[in-house]
C-alpha cells in the first residue's frame, strides 16, 4: 500500500511539473498570420500580409507584398527569396510571382523561425533577422520588421492607426529617441548613449549614469591596456605569447572560442585581432598574463586605469566579461560593470589616443597567421551600415545583449567618431536593431548640429593623443582618408 501511494505521489508531482511547464512552451516559438494596410504617399492602399512573432504586434511585412506597394515609387525594389536567402535591390523593378496582396489562407499559420537568414542589398552583405515563408505558389516571401526595412530604403514610416503602416516614399528615415522613449522603446535595455568622441556632446542618453553588468564590452579596456604596453614598449605586435594552462582550460570550456594548447605560442597582433574580433576569451587572458604576470595583476591595472580615467561606475573582475564566482563558502557571482557614460569616457579616449584600434575592429573577418585561422566579427553593424569602424560586442545572462558601434562623420574639416551604446538588450536581434536606430539618429544629429552641450556633455580626458607615435599616426590615418576621398572625387 505504501509503495502504491508513493507511486500515485510520484505521478501526480510530474502531471503537476507538465502542468507548469505548459505557459512557457506555449508562449515560445509562433507566428500569428494576420493582415496590414498600407498606405504609401501615392494614395493608394495595399493588403500586406504580416506576421506577429511570439508576441502580438512583434510585427514582420511581407516584403512581396510591400514591394507591390512601391513598384511604381522611387523606392522600388526587386527581391529575389529562397529557401535561407534573400537578395533586395533597391532602385528594380519588382517581378511579381503571383499571390502579392492578399490575405493569409484559412487553416494553420506558416511554419517558420525568425534568423539570420543570408541578406543581401545591392549585392552586398548585410546583417538582418527575417522570416521566411513558402507560399502556396510555391514561391517564397521573406517577412522583415517595418523600421529594418525602412532604414534599407531610407524611407520615412508612421502607424496612423491599429493595423495599418503609412510609408512616405518622399521622407528620409527619421529617428526621435525622445519620442521611442516616450512610448516606452527603451524600457527592453538597461542603459543607451548616443555621442560624438571627439568633442564630448552627447546627443542621447538613457539611464546612462546607472552601472550595468557589461560582459564582453570589457574587453575595451583590455585592449587599451595592450595599446598602452605596446606603446611603450614592453610589448610588440611581432612578439610569441606562450598559451598557459590557464589559458587553454578556458579555451576548453563552454566559453571557449580559439582552440588553445598550453605551450603553444601565437603573436601579440593574433592576440588582439582574437579578443576584439570574435571576442576570445582566452586570447584576452593571454593578453593580461603577458603584460602583467598575471589575471589578478592585470585586473588591478584596469580599476586603477579606470580610476584615472574618471571611470566613477567602473569595477572589473577580469579581463574578458564573463562571470565569475568568489571563494566563499557561498560564492557570489561578479560581473564587471559600468555605465553607458563611463564607457563613452572610455571609448572616447581610446579613440582618441589609439585611432588604429578600429583598423582593426572594422574588419568584417581576419587570419590568425600564427594559427592559421580565420575569425570573424561579431559586431553586425559592421554589415549594415556605412561608415561603421567597430568596436565590440558582449552577451551574458546577466549583462544582456551589449553593443559599442562607432561610426565615422566629417564635417568638412575634421573626421569625428560617433559612439552608440547600447547596454543590456533582451538579445542579439534588439541590440542590432536599438544600434541601428540610435547610429542613424548619431548621424542625423551631427549633421543637423544636434545635441546636449555644456554641463550635460561628458567630459572625456586627454583631448589630444598623449603619445607621438600615437599622434602621428592619427595625423597619418586621416590624411590617407582624405587623400582616398580626393583619388575618387578626380
Amino acid at each position: 500500500m505504501k509503495t502504491f501511494l508513493q507511486k500515485i505521489c510520484s505521478l501526480m508531482l510530474v502531471v503537476l511539473l507538465v502542468c507548469a511547464a505548459l505557459p512557457y512552451d506555449a508562449q515560445a516559438g509562433f507566428e500569428i498570420p494576420g493582415v496590414s494596410q498600407v498606405q504609401t504617399d501615392a494614395g493608394t492602399a495595399w493588403v500586406v500580409k504580416a506576421l506577429d512573432h511570439d508576441y502580438e504586434r512583434n510585427t514582420y511585412y511581407s516584403l512581396r507584398d510591400i514591394a507591390m506597394a512601391l513598384k511604381d515609387t522611387d523606392k522600388s525594389f526587386s527581391l529575389e527569396v529562397t529557401k535561407n536567402a534573400i537578395a533586395l535591390n533597391p532602385g528594380n523593378a519588382y517581378t511579381p510571382v503571383g499571390g502579392e496582396n492578399v490575405p493569409w489562407e484559412t487553416g494553420e499559420g506558416p511554419d517558420t523561425s525568425l534568423r539570420r537568414n543570408e541578406c543581401k542589398i545591392n549585392g552586398e552583405t548585410v546583417s538582418y533577422y527575417t522570416l521566411i515563408v513558402r507560399l502556396p505558389s510555391g514561391y517564397y516571401d521573406c517577412f522583415m520588421m517595418a523600421a529594418d526595412l525602412a532604414m534599407i530604403l531610407d524611407v520615412g514610416i508612421g502607424f496612423p492607426m491599429a493595423g495599418s503602416l503609412q510609408i512616405d516614399t518622399q521622407k528620409s528615415f527619421d529617428v526621435s529617441p525622445e519620442a521611442l522613449e516616450e512610448a516606452g522603446y527603451f524600457y527592453g535595455v538597461n542603459g543607451v548613449l548616443v555621442g560624438d568622441a571627439a568633442t564630448g556632446e552627447v546627443y542621447y542618453r538613457y539611464q546612462a549614469d546607472a552601472p550595468w553588468a557589461i560582459a564582453s564590452t570589457s574587453k575595451l579596456m583590455t585592449c587599451l591596456l595592450t595599446m598602452e604596453a605596446l606603446s611603450a614598449g614592453q610589448i610588440s605586435l611581432e612578439e610569441w605569447v606562450t598559451v598557459s594552462p590557464a589559458a587553454q582550460l578556458l579555451s576548453e570550456s563552454s566559453d571557449g572560442v580559439i582552440p588553445m594548447e598550453a605551450g603553444g605560442q601565437i603573436t601579440v597582433q593574433d592576440l588582439l585581432l582574437g579578443t576584439l574580433l570574435p571576442s576570445s576569451n582566452e586570447c584576452a587572458l593571454c593578453l593580461a598574463e603577458r603584460i602583467a604576470g598575471s589575471e589578478e595583476a592585470f585586473v588591478q591595472r584596469m580599476n586603477q586605469r579606470a580610476l584615472e580615467l574618471g571611470l566613477s561606475q567602473a569595477a572589473f573582475f577580469n579581463c574578458n566579461g564573463l562571470p565569475c564566482y568568489t571563494e566563499d563558502a557561498i560564492p557570489a557571482k561578479q560581473q564587471n560593470r559600468m555605465s553607458a557614460e563611463d564607457m563613452f569616457r572610455l571609448v572616447s579616449y581610446l579613440l582618441k589616443v589609439y585611432p588604429q584600434v578600429t583598423d582593426i575592429t572594422s574588419l568584417k573577418s581576419a587570419v590568425l597567421t600564427s594559427l592559421g585561422r580565420e575569425v570573424r566579427n561579431t559586431n553586425p553593424m559592421l554589415s549594415n551600415l556605412p561608415g561603421v569602424t567597430g568596436l565590440k560586442t558582449g552577451t551574458t545572462n546577466k549583462a544582456g545583449a551589449c553593443l559599442v558601434t562607432s561610426l565615422t562623420a566629417d564635417d568638412g574639416t575634421t573626421e569625428h567618431d560617433l559612439v552608440v551604446i547600447v547596454f543590456g538588450s533582451e538579445d542579439s536581434v534588439e541590440r542590432g536593431r536599438v544600434s541601428g536606430l540610435l547610429a542613424r539618429y548619431a548621424l542625423q544629429a551631427f549633421y543637423a548640429g544636434a545635441g546636449e552641450r555644456g554641463e550635460e556633455a561628458v567630459q572625456v580626458p586627454g583631448n589630444l593623443p598623449v603619445h607621438g607615435e600615437a599622434a602621428v599616426d592619427w595625423i597619418l590615418r586621416t590624411a590617407r582618408k582624405r587623400w582616398a576621398a580626393d583619388e575618387t572625387v578626380e
